[in-house]
């Protein structure tokens, strides 16, 4: 016979880190995020405020802690971009929410799990970006490409399986 529990997966799961952690985590992906392409211009396909949304996101499992992780971020992110203000907020806002809500159904500690989610976010910010800049902004420049997009998905994916386990060690149950 099937055993039920009546405990949520949600209080089973709930980690929390430690303040410095929360607040020096994003300000350094920020920073890197501005500093590493200039220092060589092939890094430019990395999006290290990503991975630290999807990972914060799916950490407390909560979609409000998710948004307002992505918005924050996406905003100081826009802040030392060239991109108007906003769009990868509300692009990281969006991706906050959607990896805090799937964060309920899937086992986001699962190296298989973890790929695919930060394959799929990858891909899925990709697409908000274009449709953020093209249609809310109306940069008739904007523009899609499919095969960088791939290969910039796979290279935050393999950027992002290491920083998830080092970023592990500073959780701790809630």
């Amino acid at each position: 016979m099937a055993e039920h529990s009546y405990t949520s997966r949600q209080e089973l799961d709930q980690y929390a880190f430690h303040p410095a952690v929360t607040l020096l985590v994003p300000v350094a992906a920020v920073l890197l995020q501005a500093v590493l392409p200039r220092l060589w211009t092939r890094l430019i396909i990395l999006d290290l405020p990503l991975i630290v949304v999807i990972f914060f996101a799916l950490s407390p499992r909560s979609p409000i802690a998710g948004t307002v992780t992505g918005t924050f971020i996406g905003l100081f992110q826009d802040g030392l971009t060239s991109l108007p203000l906003g769009v990868n907020g509300i692009a990281k806002a969006i991706v906050g929410y959607i990896a805090a809500s799937l964060g309920f159904a899937v086992d986001a500690d699962n190296l298989v799990n973890r790929v695919a989610i930060n394959f799929v976010f990858c891909l899925m910010q990709s697409l908000l970006l274009y449709l953020i800049e093209h249609f809310l902004v109306g940069n008739a420049d904007a523009h899609l490409r499919p095969l960088y997009e791939l290969l910039r998905a796979v290279c935050n994916t393999v950027v992002a399986v290491p920083i998830f386990f080092m970023l592990d060690t500073f959780r701790h149950r809630d």
